[in-house]
């Protein structure tokens, strides 16, 4: 199962897989019914999760039903029980939405404005550049962007349109695959090859590999960042019941 995923993942881009999958997973999670794992996007329990990655799978990583990966229901727990997000009145901007939190977000009664947004993505609503956003100064109170600086051509200034848009008192999770073993962010722009791509930033779409530099970078376009560290607070228990990232840092960003 994990090298035919694996091979999937490798040749057609996750947005789109995504967009077609929902049966087909939802058909192999009846084989891996069980009570050792739950999705809490979804609420549903399995026996494990299905296996995820594109070189490498990873075990127990794909929710069937939600088709949350471990990052996401990391964001998810967050989300509820540090922040406002599922309480307070806000406008909301999803850049790259993922399809565990679409409809859910969708659904949300507080939510003033929810706007999906990508330059290719069939899932969302806008396509835009998101070096040059179509939205006005100080409109969205939250904005979620993960996975996606390491695809941009000029991700200062991506950073930088993302603060532009939020209001004053407004904040953004940004995520993006990293690499902590490298004490600053590797990139080469001679590197245009799809093969030598994926040997240089781990997939042959990305133009750079973040280290531990990620933070700053972010704050060079004007947020102030706060690196949390939530997986980490949570009980063990907890982080294994939900399969979490054990070493994913939340990169908290807020407008001033």
């Amino acid at each position: 199962m994990k090298y035919i995923i694996s091979f999937l993942i490798r040749f057609v881009p996750r947005k789109y897989l995504q967009l077609v999958s929902g049966i087909g997973l939802k058909f192999l999670g009846l084989f891996y019914r069980g009570n050792n794992v739950e999705c809490p996007i979804s609420g549903k329990t399995y026996r494990k999760f299905l296996p995820y990655g594109r070189i490498h799978p990873r075990e127990n990583a794909l929710c069937p039903d939600s088709q949350s990966l471990e990052r996401h229901r990391l964001m998810w727990l967050f989300l509820k029980e540090k922040t406002d997000f599922f309480q307070a009145p806000l406008k909301v901007l999803h850049i790259a939405p993922e399809v565990c939190f679409i409809h859910r977000f969708e659904n949300l009664k507080n939510l003033q404005e929810y706007i999906t947004a990508d330059l290719e993505s069939p899932l969302a609503k806008v396509k835009m550049d998101i070096h040059q956003m179509p939205f006005e100064d100080n409109h969205f109170d939250v904005v979620f962007c993960n996975h996606v600086m390491e695809h941009v051509d000029d991700d200062l200034q991506a950073m930088r349109e993302i603060r532009r848009v939020l209001k004053p008192t407004g904040w953004a999770i940004i995520q993006s695959p990293m690499d902590l073993s490298l004490a600053t962010t590797y990139e080469d722009k001679t590197i245009t090859s799809p093969q030598e791509r994926e040997k240089a930033f781990g997939q042959n779409d990305h133009v750079r590999m973040y280290g531990c530099d990620y933070a700053q970078r972010l704050s060079l376009a004007g947020f102030r960042v706060v690196e949390d560290e939530y997986v980490k607070q949570l009980p063990p228990e907890k982080v294994k019941r939900y399969a979490l990232p054990a070493d994913e840092i939340i990169y908290h960003c807020f407008k001033n």
